[in-house]
């Protein structure tokens, strides 16, 4: 059982509007990091604001901070946290080898999207926003056209993961990369980040806010940025 690390708090609460809001909530009051799990979300959201299913089972989490470094560095903590859910799940399966990651904020298991991240700030705190399908994954239609096939541990891996197991494991391996990444900077999570990436060296369509570009994913630079080799 890992234990759960020295300075982050925990809350857990039965059901909740969103735990990104009940962070904002709890934000003038906190003194140090803290992580809050939710068993059910009735008013979750993804990116672009999309409505987030989290039904009881799955892994709905927040873990809010206070924001000590500029936007742009205190961004690139999603790449902290995605190779903290692919060792999460590592240790939960038993079976890394079936998990990569997507950038900028996406894990994979045999290619469909398991678990998102959305990073969000208040005022001068940082929140981090994790979704994991432990039980459940939406259905085709309940996701955007083109995405990635919705998977979910227990359906796709015939394994049972509860969600505060989850959370003690995660809020573990998040803190020995907070502590790395605090202490070395971004390039050893660059460098882990990449050996577990999805589709390195293969041609990929990137999509933005505003436009789409295809090419060879050839690297992560130093600022979180996708590299593509196009014919430009």
């Amino acid at each position: 059982m890992n234990a759960w690390p020295q300075g982050y708090a925990r809350h857990v609460f039965d059901v909740v509007g969103s735990t990104l809001s009940e962070a904002a909530r709890m934000a003038p009051d906190l003194t140090g990091p803290a992580w809050i799990l939710a068993l059910e979300q009735t008013a979750a959201r993804g990116r672009r604001g999309r409505a987030w299913a989290t039904p009881r089972g799955n892994f709905a989490g927040t873990l809010i901070m206070r924001r000590a470094e500029p936007p742009g560095v205190a961004a690139l903590r999603s790449f902290v946290t995605s190779l903290a859910l692919y060792r999460t799940f590592g240790v939960v399966t038993g079976q890394p080898q079936d998990f990569a990651l997507k950038w900028p904020n996406d894990v994979l298991l045999k290619g469909g999207k398991v678990a998102g991240i959305l990073l969000e700030s208040i005022g001068d705190h940082l929140v981090i926003g994790i979704g994991v399908n432990l039980a459940f994954a939406p259905r085709a239609d309940e996701v955007e056209a083109r995405a990635l096939q919705p998977m979910s541990i227990a359906r796709d891996m015939g394994i049972n993961v509860e969600p505060e197991v989850f959370l003690n494991v995660l809020a573990a391996e998040y803190a020995v990369l907070e502590d790395q990444f605090t202490t070395h900077g971004f390039a050893p999570i660059r460098r882990a980040w990449l050996a577990h990436a999805a589709k390195l060296g293969e041609v990929i369509t990137a999509r933005t806010m505003r436009d789409e570009t295809t090419g060879t994913f050839e690297d992560v630079d130093e600022n979180g940025n996708l590299i593509l080799q196009t014919a430009q």
